[in-house]
């Protein structure tokens, strides 16, 4: 019959709870880490880092999802042709 390891001492009540801690402290730093939440820069409502806004659609300074021009009244293709047109006019003159 094959021999296994066996410990050559007892472990300590302070040593097993400190190695349980220090897992259960790592542990607790990724799942603090899963969902963070910071204020958007434009309309200050809370959002998830590293997404969209739900609320006003900003992205790192820019509307990605086209909720500011709609509340505007405007449309992604006609804000573009907009912009487009002020280029033109400014290169012309």
């Amino acid at each position: 019959m094959a021999k296994h390891a066996v410990p050559k001492r007892k472990q300590s009540k302070a040593r097993s709870g400190r190695r349980y801690k220090t897992f259960v402290r790592g542990v607790q730093l990724k799942l603090s880490n899963v969902a963070s939440l910071k204020n958007c820069p434009s309309c200050k409502t809370k959002m998830v880092q590293h997404q969209a806004c739900k609320e006003c659609g900003m992205y790192q300074g820019r509307d990605v999802l086209g909720k500011r021009l709609a509340q505007q009244g405007l449309k992604k293709s006609a804000a573009k042709a907009k912009a487009k047109a002020k280029v033109t006019t400014i290169k012309a003159e």
